[in-house]
């Protein structure tokens, strides 16, 4: 697995997310993105839904500073408009014998800015608020929402040699 500090490029790619270790202490560690399906062959989780669900164990933090959706076969990128880096709400699991560790980003309705383009979006996190969905410091329902209109710029992207995800760091 190759050191990145991003999020996957694709679904069963390793990707960087943070969490808490087994002793307690932050860490940044490379999962793969998907976990694992009910049935063999079908597709991973990439994301869940976070509505009416709790979730107060394996949390993590995805580091971002972008995500995409497709529409009418065309792709399109969203960073925020004040150009800040950003974290998605994440969950992971630990390996099985037939799945490596693995995590999914969670989603909520899309907002107004993101609409347009998917009924869903990730669940983004400013940076301000990282650790209170990593130490469950705020209730759940407070933190998994979509962020106010105007809070996304949106690009139609092509695959052209694009430029990745910058490096990031807690």
């Amino acid at each position: 697995m190759t050191n990145k500090t991003t999020h996957a490029d694709r679904i069963g790619a390793p990707g960087a997310i943070i969490r808490y270790g087994r002793d307690d202490t932050r860490e940044m560690v490379n999962l793969i993105w998907g976990l694992e399906p009910a049935w063999p062959d079908e597709r991973p989780f990439e994301v869940v839904r976070a509505e009416g669900r709790t979730f107060p164990h394996n949390r993590c933090l995805i580091p971002a500073s972008e995500f995409f959706h497709s529409r009418k076969n065309r792709r399109y990128r969203f960073t925020r408009i004040d150009g800040e880096h950003f974290y998605l709400a994440g969950i992971w699991r630990p390996a099985t014998p037939r799945w490596a560790s693995a995590y999914a980003a969670l989603t909520v309705a899309a907002n107004p800015d993101v609409a347009p383009y998917s009924e869903r979006q990730m669940v983004v996190i400013p940076r301000s608020d990282r650790m209170a969905w990593l130490d469950r410091e705020v209730p759940e329902t407070d933190i998994l929402t979509a962020l106010p209109a105007h809070t996304f710029k949106v690009e139609l992207w092509e695959d052209d040699g694009a430029p990745r995800q910058s490096e990031l760091a807690l």
